[in-house]
């Protein structure tokens, strides 16, 4: 006699397991300690089995019956449901292993393994975090070009261009990685070129006259926020390095006896690595500095802990708090302001400029400029400090050396 929905609620625990038939198989098992577990017994190919359906009340009655009906229909089809039922399983796992997240967050690993620099991870995993709100969850080789627009427009609406544009082109790599690894067709995001609004090209904010250059290295020394920053600020200019260069210099890199910061090619944008010849007035801040953080593994710690380096606006808000806008000076800005005053002295050779950049050239400019220059460079950054103290209002070269116990620091 078929089931009733007050039997199947009413059916009370045992001392020992019962069922309650239903027919065509299937049965509701009551168990000692009261749960209510759906079930079917079939045979296939002579054997005896049994399928589990789910417990009640999260399976209802006619759930049970459906999914029983469902079962025979495959039964019929001369189909074994306990093996269709473990490769839906299987295929829904791999679908699950197959969403665009999964896959971008794999191929991050993957650009991590091979030396990404740490900024651009941070920037490629932000980009891909505005993606997954629209579109992470859905299998990859399922995701049509319209949905990938839509998570583009939901940040080139925030007036974001730029990184919109970033943003197709990551996901765009997501795609040709789920390619290669065989879980994709195509690269949806390739169709999207030209679909977002192009930006305009917007110049990094800089400095590039003598009179703005000295106004900024008499404020510069005019700052009366944190010591650390303060130095960082000074050094700076002297050093022209990137930014994320500088707030991650450690002091294991620096050969104070050769007056010589070698930064590894894993810290730089061109994953090449870098050497700065350090002027008397650099030497002279790294004394300064030594005194405050010389114990520690970063010559610019963070605040909040020795043992990773100074957050990435702390130049930028530095700068803000002296009066400059973010249209007058940024911290990349004594990069150009170098570039350009160096350049327009006519004293040093365009190749030795570009070295000490940290520029790569491309193409046959690549394959005949091998050389360093590094006698030309030292002389030019000694040059340089010197110049920077005239503009200054014609202080006088710093002439300081490090105590003899610093001599004894290990070379990078």
């Amino acid at each position: 006699m078929p089931l009733t929905h007050t039997a199947v609620k009413n059916a009370t625990p045992l001392a020992k397991p019962y069922k309650l038939t239903d027919g065509g198989g299937l049965y509701l098992l009551v168990q000692a300690n009261g749960r209510k577990l759906w079930r079917m017994n079939y045979r296939y190919l002579g054997k005896q089995k049994t399928l589990v359906f789910g417990a009640w009340p999260e399976v209802e009655l006619e759930d049970a019956r459906d999914r029983r009906d469902k079962a025979k229909k495959l039964l019929a089809a001369d189909k074994d449901p306990s093996s269709e039922k473990r490769k839906a399983r299987a295929e829904a796992l791999e679908a699950a292993g197959n969403t665009f997240r999964t896959i971008a967050e794999e191929w991050v690993k993957k650009q991590k393994r091979e030396g990404l620099a740490e900024v651009t991870v941070y920037k490629i995993e932000w980009l891909l975090g505005k993606a997954y709100k629209t579109i992470g969850h859905r299998p990859v080789d399922e995701i049509g070009a319209q949905e990938v627009l839509t998570a583009l427009r939901k940040v080139e609406a925030s007036g974001r261009y730029e990184s919109a544009r970033r943003m197709r082109s990551v996901i765009s790599r997501v795609f040709r990685y789920g390619i290669a690894t065989a879980r994709a067709n195509r690269d949806v995001a390739a169709d999207l070129r030209g679909a977002l609004v192009c930006p305009k090209p917007k110049h990094l904010a800089a400095i590039t006259t003598p009179r703005e250059a000295g106004a900024l290295m008499r404020a510069i020394e005019g700052y009366s926020g944190h010591p650390i920053t303060l130095l960082a600020l000074r050094m700076t200019p002297h050093v022209f390095v990137r930014p994320g260069e500088l707030r991650r210099a450690e002091w294991d890199e620096f050969d104070i006896e050769k007056k010589v910061w070698s930064i590894p090619a894993e810290k730089m944008k061109m994953r090449r690595p870098h050497r700065v010849p350090l002027s008397t007035q650099v030497m002279a801040i790294l004394e300064e500095l030594d005194a405050l953080t010389g114990d520690g593994k970063y010559l610019f710690p963070s605040f909040r802990t020795r043992w990773r380096p100074m957050s990435e606006n702390s130049i930028n808000g530095a700068l803000r708090r002296l009066g400059y806008s973010q249209e007058q000076m940024s911290a990349h800005g004594f990069r150009a302001l170098a570039a350009t005053l160096l350049n327009e002295m006519g004293a040093w050779s365009a190749d030795a400029i570009e070295r000490q950049l940290a520029h790569q050239e491309t193409g046959v400019r690549r394959a005949y400029a091998r050389g360093e220059y590094w006698d030309e460079r030292v002389r030019m950054m000694q040059h340089w400090s010197d110049h920077l103290d005239t503009l200054r209002s014609g202080a006088r070269v710093v002439s300081r050396r490090f105590p003899a116990r610093e001599a004894a620091r290990p070379s990078a």
